[in-house]
């Protein structure tokens, strides 16, 4: 039997839609048994979550993470709850300084297994656009998709 690897990649497309990216980070998570088990189920939604620095420690709020049918109903977590991020001092220092000063956002913008079979999450700091940046954007994007289809029919 080959042994297949699956990629178990989860995006938040709203923070690259919404926020200039200026600097990521990779961290890792603290969770739950039944929560990595959903993971790698698929059952997550990183769509309007966020990070805050509280006593020198970074969370993430309103990541959603699934129950699977198989959880006992005694051991399942809250979907919503706020879980803690692994970083060093130094980047939550660094963090809490451009959140400060400069008004920057922290946003997750995806959640991996590394090589190791270690769930991280890649998060970022973000300078939020405004709506005529947005449309800009989409522009872009929809010119570029025309050129691309342009050349393959050509």
């Amino acid at each position: 039997m080959k042994n297949t690897k699956i990629n178990l990649t989860f995006k938040n497309k709203k923070a690259f839609h919404d926020y200039f990216i200026l600097e990521t980070i990779e961290a890792g998570i603290v969770l739950e048994g039944s929560e990595v088990k959903a993971l790698r189920e698929g059952r997550i939604n990183l769509k309007d979550s966020f990070i805050r620095i509280i006593k020198n420690e970074a969370f993430i709020f309103n990541m959603h993470i699934s129950h699977l049918n198989t959880t006992h109903a005694t051991y399942k977590p809250d979907e919503k709850r706020e879980r803690k991020l692994l970083l060093h001092k130094k980047e939550i220092d660094k963090l809490h300084e451009q959140v400060m000063k400069k008004g920057i956002s922290v946003v997750p913008l995806k959640l991996y297994f590394n090589k190791r079979n270690i769930a991280k999450v890649q998060i970022a700091s973000a300078k939020g656009k405004k709506l005529y940046d947005k449309r800009e954007d989409l522009k872009q994007k929809t010119l570029k998709r025309e050129t691309q289809l342009a050349l393959k029919n050509y």
